[in-house]
């Protein structure tokens, strides 16, 4: 088993800290993994909401809670709306008599959760984003498998390509056909399947509804809304357009993204690394991979992109605190800096850019542009 500590550290935390944590991340991403061990460390107990036996003795969820102390863990919470209020009156009661109990909620689809959060345990709760693997997590020399394979443990731990494959074609089937409905739902899997699949041909493109409504039959407000589903499913990313009074034209549609990139080569029907590499989308491909492992290691206040109309662009502009950083994937070894990069690093007033490339060297570029490999991107979360 792969040691997620960093994500095991900032649990910790957050229960010693808060009295209800939330753990949110797509299926299979190792949520309940990790929960199990917290758990099992603090002697806590672990309830499955999708165990029908566990949903049926849940029908009163404060007689079922209120006798337990120590940890709590409460898998796939958004199963149960009706453990939120409940939550709350327990959280204010166990804080009038200083009773020492911890909730752990994990969810894998967020729109049921984060409302009920959002109602019933402000001020309780502290929500922590979880995908799949990261770099520091699997060695910086399996960055091409990453890549290749995803961050979903079963698909990236797979003994060879072919079983990896076939496990992310039944995540996808699964996902589509059993889990959507049991969130509650309502569009036909096929619908779906052909939406997800239409996305992935758009990955790391601007986001025409439109258009992608003409080419699937369907109005541009039902297919928002189904993006809506697909993305707080924790599958798709719509990365917002940055905004400034600048006196150049600027994008103002977001680009479309399918989070884990093993998900985006099995609908594109990418088998394995080499066939990656000869794709067409092999540098779209390496521009979601390496946007989604910034952001999951550095945990912005805010991330979006940047493009004007001129043809100026950034592919990453996160912004923490005061702080603006920018970056450029290039699925080169060799990068070098280009017009738009020194256009971005004045406009955007940048404190630094950085071109990302999977080769091995870290090397300066130009005046605040440095060259820098994927596997050196948990470097800098560590400043």
């Amino acid at each position: 088993m792969i040691e997620r500590a960093e994500l095991e550290t900032e649990v910790e935390k957050s229960l010693s800290r808060n009295p209800v944590t939330a753990l949110l991340g797509p299926r299979q991403c190792g949520k309940t993994t990790l929960a199990r061990k917290i758990a099992e460390g603090r002697g806590g107990a672990v309830f499955d909401m999708q165990d029908p036996e566990v949903a049926s003795a849940f029908a009163n969820p404060k007689l079922m809670l209120s006798p337990l102390d120590g940890l709590i863990v409460l898998d796939e919470a958004q199963l149960v709306p009706a453990l939120y209020p409940v939550l709350r009156v327990l959280v204010d009661e166990d804080r009038r008599t200083s009773r020492d109990r911890r909730f752990l909620l994990l969810g894998s689809a967020s729109p049921d959760l984060v409302k009920g959060v959002a109602e019933s345990l402000a001020g309780r709760i502290h929500m922590i984003p979880m995908q799949g693997f990261r770099l520091e997590e699997i060695g910086v020399e399996n960055t091409g498998s990453l890549w290749a394979r995803g961050g979903f443990p079963g698909s990236f731990l797979a003994p060879d390509d072919v079983a990896s494959f076939e496990w992310r074609k039944d995540f996808v089937e699964t996902f589509l056909l059993r889990d959507l409905p049991q969130y509650g739902v309502r569009v036909l899997s096929a619908e779906l399947r052909r939406l997800w699949i239409m996305c992935a041909h758009l990955h790391g493109e601007l986001l025409n509804l439109s258009q992608l409504g003409r080419s699937l039959g369907r109005s541009h407000t039902a297919l928002s809304g189904h993006l809506d589903i697909l993305e707080e499913s924790f599958v798709i990313r719509r990365l917002q357009p940055w905004h400034e009074n600048l006196a150049k034209r600027q994008r103002k549609s977001p680009k479309l993204y399918i989070r884990d990139n093993g998900l985006l080569h099995t609908l594109l029907g990418i088998r394995d690394g080499a066939s990656l590499r000869l794709h067409p989308s092999a540098g779209a491909s390496w521009e979601g991979f390496v946007l989604e492992q910034i952001l999951a290691h550095l945990r912005p206040d805010e991330a979006w992109f940047w493009q004007t109309q001129a043809g100026a662009e950034l592919d990453l502009l996160t912004i923490s605190g005061t702080g603006r950083t920018g970056f450029e994937m290039k699925l080169n070894e060799s990068p070098r800096t280009t017009r738009s990069m020194h256009i971005a690093m004045e406009d955007l007033r940048l404190d630094h850019l950085f071109v990302v490339h999977p080769g091995n060297l870290r090397f300066p570029l130009a005046e605040g542009i440095t060259a820098l490999p994927a596997r050196e991107i948990p470097s800098l979360s560590k400043g």
